[in-house]
């Protein structure tokens, strides 16, 4: 029996692969267990048809995470804070607060957790480069800078 397995099967093949199996085999544990389809040329074609669609997804979120890259290259995020009696800031400057910031003021809405500072806060005013994990290996670099009150 012929089955086309839709998760990796350690001792038999990997994700989309069709194999030949017993027909035990291929019934009781892998199409039983959801490890594989009975690979008929309708189950064949619609998997051809799922994956070409996973594909275009994953391209048209690549070329959107690239678009966003280019944009936060070009922009210089500026975030206004008190300062402190010795000239410090008075408080520091978080990851939240930059990914709200940059909501607010250029309307690109990221994750926190995207973004990556050398500490874990900002506490001094000045011009930093900030790094930002986009996804899928895309890095942006933004332009930041804290301007004291």
């Amino acid at each position: 029996m012929k089955v086309l397995l839709i998760k990796d099967v350690k001792s038999l093949g990997k994700k989309g692969e069709i194999k030949e199996v017993k027909e035990g085999y291929g019934r009781n544990f892998l199409i039983g267990k959801g490890f594989a389809l009975s690979a008929t040329k309708e189950v064949i074609e619609n998997w051809e048809i799922e994956q070409a669609d996973i594909l275009k997804k994953e391209k048209q979120e690549l070329a959107r995470l690239k678009e966003v890259e280019k944009s936060l290259g070009e922009i210089k995020l500026v975030i206004n804070k008190k300062l402190g009696a010795n000239g410090s800031l008075y408080g520091a400057v978080t990851k939240d607060e930059i990914a709200q910031e940059l909501l607010a003021q250029h309307k690109i809405e990221i994750d926190k957790k995207s973004v990556e500072l050398e500490k874990n806060a900002i506490k001094t005013t000045g011009n930093y480069d900030i790094s930002i994990k986009l996804g899928s290996g895309i890095h942006a670099k933004l332009t930041l800078e804290i301007v004291g009150e």
